[in-house]
């Protein structure tokens, strides 16, 4: 009598299959992976692109570009955060708007746009914003006893997939800030809070403020002389995750203004020497100035926002370097683009185009001071000194040569 033949797999051949599957499933999940991020990728881009777009249309619309740094002016009698539901209704917002907030109606925003520019009640108290709205730094406390909805709205367009940050301590994050040139000197460009001015301030952002976008002041097309596709007009930025990160949270100067000669490496002593793209446990970090909390005042946070830290990047250091800030988050930093892809970030030139620009880009003399009309900066009108960089971010200084590979 013969013996039944048993079918079935071996306890080898079954460890056999596993390892195969192992190996497949590990060789599988990096293209994944890899997959997903260049979805994302092209998704940022394309949210880039339509604002590009939205910004010809205003062009086409008012012949000049959305003021970064436009509002209300901080008049006599004023509260521009209105702390209490008396002050609502003297809130005003600095002119510190950012080219944002002008936009929307452009980039199919219509209805935050008329919650902006109409007067609008808050409400927690009844009492009634005047059309423009409180101060763009209105704090998380200050929201808690007026509430100012346009000011806690996130934007879906105005956010790259790749970048992971929601939620507070943010208002409302954005990954996309203005180009302001290749000069950190004169960052609320030539009027004050109160929309006043005076020759010296007016020569000053003449000298510094060298980008298309220049803070409080009307630009337009006509005044990119080296020609829009050689010349950026916004970048990148990453949002804080509260983890340190030296392109989301400023750090303060050692002494060294970031604008003159060796700036660029002013806070450089704060970088954890084991793991560099983090902040040491020893960092100084940038005055909280203005308000709110240090927790509050980090990269990204506030799309409606011109002030530096908030608004503002620089064609000086290549991307994803340090934020090295002067003093305080408001005025005067070094502020680079930033982003969550791997080795660079995309930018947006003023012909509307979107480019990705390695964190190898040719940037020049890291030491040189920047340009302007202080003492110990470059003359004005002096050649970008950082480089090919540089050269990007200025819209007037003969050196139209200025492409990315």
């Amino acid at each position: 009598m013969s013996v039944p033949k048993r079918t079935g797999f071996t306890l080898v051949e079954l460890l056999v299959v596993i390892a195969i599957i192992g190996v497949l499933v590990g060789l599988l999940l990096p293209a994944v992976q890899a997959a997903r991020e260049a979805a994302r990728r092209m998704s940022c881009s394309n949210n880039f692109k339509q604002i590009g777009l939205g910004i010809h249309n205003y062009h086409s619309a008012y012949n000049q570009l959305p003021t970064h740094g436009t509002g209300t002016n901080n008049r006599s009698g004023g509260t521009p955060d209105a702390t209490s539901a008396a002050q609502v209704p003297t809130s005003n917002n600095r002119l510190e708007l950012s080219w944002l907030v002008g936009l929307m109606p452009f980039i199919e925003q219509q209805a935050l746009w008329e919650q902006i520019s109409n007067p609008l009640q808050d409400p927690i108290t009844g009492a009634i914003f005047p059309a423009m709205g409180p101060s763009p730094r209105r704090w998380a406390g200050e929201q808690a006893i007026a509430r100012y909805e346009p000011w806690a709205t996130e934007v879906a367009s105005l956010r790259c997939p790749s970048d992971p940050g929601v939620g507070l301590p943010a208002a409302a994050r954005t990954n996309y800030v203005a180009c302001v040139g290749d000069s950190v000197f004169r960052p609320a460009g030539p009027l004050s809070d109160s929309g006043t001015s005076s020759s010296a301030t007016f020569e000053e952002s003449r000298a510094a403020n060298r980008g298309v976008f220049v803070p409080r002041a009307k630009m337009g097309f006509r005044d990119i002389l080296d020609g829009l596709a050689n010349t950026i007009a916004a970048g990148e930025c990453n949002t804080d995750l509260g983890d340190n990160d030296v392109t989301t949270r400023a750090a303060k100067s050692t002494g060294t203004n970031p604008g003159f000669a060796g700036g660029a490496q002013a806070c450089d002593a704060h970088i954890d020497p084991q793991r560099p793209q983090f902040w040491s446990a020893s960092a100084t970090f940038s005055d909280h100035a203005g308000g709110g909390t240090e927790s509050e005042q980090r990269r990204g946070y506030k799309w409606f926002m011109m002030r530096t830290l908030w608004g503002h990047m620089h064609t000086i250091s290549p991307p994803n370097s340090p934020l090295c800030m002067n003093n305080n988050n408001f005025n005067t930093g070094l502020c680079p683009p930033s982003s969550r892809h791997q080795g660079g970030c995309h930018v947006l030139m003023a012909d509307g185009a979107v480019k990705f620009v390695t964190e190898s880009i040719e940037a020049g003399n890291q030491t040189s001071a920047n340009v302007g009309n202080v003492s110990g900066s470059l003359p004005p009108g002096s050649q970008s000194p950082y480089g090919l960089w540089g050269a990007l971010g200025t819209r007037a200084a003969k050196e139209t040569n200025s492409s990315i590979p």
